[in-house]
């Protein structure tokens, strides 16, 4: 152990969890063993390739010298932060107090430091993506959970409601990151009763204190159900347009536009006008990063420009959200065909199974070369990398692993 570490710096994990689950996937594969590898969190073809969009592949070869290698504003290019807000909401002409960000983990590490004093808690949904809590503790912070529904089941609010007021009695003011539509790892969104009532709830609450909600909007390109996409972000925008609660969203290329390793994004407030909340993104992005690639912001200028490139957009996003369907359909088929609950899906890259000791199933699993993400709720199983054939394996290796 090294002397010049600080006590809270020893210790650490050498390696993500998932990341590490998955190099030993790769390589038991590489030692000509049979995988099924469902830990991938990036879209993959059906022969384990890393999907990359063409249209926006093209756009990026197009790109002129000066397009590249300048330094883009400290806040990002005002107009890419514009394109990007419409992208999820044609009908704004601002972005709002804006930054760009290194993908949409940079704006969700902003707001921690923009809304909340170092000790204090965000809350968010149970389950939720790993790195919230890293992205949390790196910060000073806890993170407070409420229930994500069951498949077919309500809010469940009065839950929602305990945890959000204590937090808000204990520390005068609230943050919320919400990952909807296309929830990451359940693969499900909330009903628009649900959305209201929650909005109901946040709306009622910001008379006692300051409430944020800030939209994890990673995987609403990738659904079975485009229009109840359009419409859950129009319920946001209509509650981010009463003004009680300040409305944001994350936002980010990575998965929409194939680009993981360009590292863009953004924070955006589009329903806000306060100068001091600029102000306040500009000076994060600074003693964070200074500014962050300029050749992301330039490509999607080019993209709202050109129409085909656009329509081109949307057609691999209407194939691959097909195939995710295909896969998820797959999954859930062979699961019940082990007499397993099934896995009903939406939309996003991942569904989880509700199983009883996660950790060890995980372990028993992988003796029989099928690998997934054990999480305190279940398995993550990224459908993005899980090809439909190799379901029914999958779900033999999981009935396996949960035999008495």
């Amino acid at each position: 152990m090294s002397d010049h570490l600080i006590p809270s710096r020893r210790g650490l994990p050498a390696d993500d969890p998932i990341f590490a689950l998955h190099a030993e996937a790769v390589a038991r594969a590489a030692a000509g063993k049979p995988v099924v590898d469902a830990t991938v969190g990036a879209l993959l073809d059906d022969s384990g390739q890393l999907v990359v969009l063409e249209s926006v592949m093209d756009l990026w070869r197009g790109l002129a010298a000066l397009e590249v290698a300048p330094y883009a504003p400290i806040a990002g290019d005002p107009a890419y932060l514009r394109a990007l807000v419409q992208r999820h909401w044609p009908m704004l002409r601002e972005a709002g107090p804006a930054c760009a960000t290194p993908g949409g983990s940079g704006a969700l590490a902003v707001s921690l430091r923009t809304f909340l004093e170092p000790g204090q808690a965000l809350l968010t949904a149970a389950p939720f993506w790993g790195p919230y809590g890293t992205l949390a503790s790196e910060a000073g912070l806890r993170l407070a959970t409420a229930p994500w529904p069951g498949a077919g089941q309500p809010l469940d609010l009065a839950a929602w409601r305990r945890e959000a007021e204590a937090l808000l009695a204990a520390q005068g003011r609230l943050l919320v990151w919400l990952n909807d539509p296309c929830h990451n790892p359940t693969g499900r969104s909330l009903t628009a009763a649900d959305r209201a009532g929650l909005a109901a709830l946040l709306t009622e609450l910001a008379g006692r204190g300051p409430v944020t909600l800030l939209l994890d909007l990673a995987y609403q390109d990738y659904t079975r159900e485009p229009a109840e996409v359009a419409a859950a972000l129009a319920d946001y925008a209509a509650l981010g347009e009463a003004g009680a609660v300040l409305v944001g969203a994350s936002l980010s290329l990575s998965k929409a536009f194939t680009l993981y390793g360009a590292r863009s994004g953004a924070l955006a407030f589009p329903w806000s006008r306060d100068a001091d909340l600029q102000a306040a993104l500009a000076m994060a992005c600074r003693g964070l990063w200074s500014t962050c690639p300029r050749a992301p912001q330039s490509l999607l200028l080019h993209l709202m420009r050109e129409g085909k490139a656009q329509a081109h957009l949307a057609a691999e996003h209407r194939h691959w959200s097909e195939v995710l369907e295909s896969r998820a359909l797959a999954l859930d088929g062979a699961l019940r065909a082990e007499g397993l609950a099934g896995a009903p899906w939406q939309g996003g890259f991942f569904v989880t199974l509700a199983v009883p000791d996660p950790f060890g199933t995980c372990d028993r699993m992988k003796a029989d070369g099928a690998f997934s993400v054990p999480m305190p709720w279940g398995l993550r199983v990224g459908i993005c990398g899980l090809r439909a054939a190799d379901a029914p394996r999958f779900a033999r290796a999981l009935r396996k692993a949960l035999a008495p």
